[in-house]
């Protein structure tokens, strides 16, 4: 696997009332909103929000979620919550990090999302962007084109912008 220079964002959320559940601490599923709200930041910083996404056609669904509580966070607790984008050749692989500000662990997770495909065609990337001004998040990582190294087809390639096999 090619190593890359990892990117990373961090937001803070402040945490509000309506986040607690009834036994005062941070409802767990929340914890998948602020993963979201920093993975959407880290997207920003390369110019590839929702609304890029959306333009270039091709959709990145979230398509495993991985999370693990260590320390429960309270009402009016900073988090700071950390993005780093692992892996963007193939797919795009988010960790995160929420932490409190005394600098302890309070919950760790990845998200996974497939290859983009395109939202009228709901083909990969790698088979139609060939040629063309790539607008998908992997350019903008700085990917580099390489041999798909998992093709069953001793003549695929991926498309040098996504890792995708086309």
């Amino acid at each position: 696997m090619t190593r890359h220079h990892a990117r990373t964002h961090s937001i803070t959320v402040k945490v509000p009332f309506h986040d607690l559940d009834p036994v005062g601490i941070v409802w767990h599923g929340n914890y998948t909103k602020y993963f979201e709200i920093a993975r959407c930041a880290l997207l920003e910083t390369f110019g590839y929000n929702y609304d890029e996404m959306a333009k270039s056609g091709y959709s990145w669904p979230i398509i495993d979620l991985h999370l693990r509580y260590v320390k429960a966070a309270r009402f009016g607790e900073t988090l700071t919550i950390h993005a780093t984008l692992r892996e963007w050749e193939h797919r795009l692989r988010i960790d995160y990090l929420a932490s409190n500000a005394e600098g302890l662990r309070v919950c760790k997770g990845t998200s996974t999302t497939a290859i983009g495909a395109s939202v009228s065609t709901s083909s990969t990337c790698g088979s139609s962007c060939r040629g063309s001004t790539c607008r998908s998040p992997c350019s903008r990582a700085g990917t580099t084109t390489r041999r798909h190294p998992k093709s069953r087809r001793g003549t695929r390639r991926s498309c040098g912008r996504h890792g995708a096999s086309g």
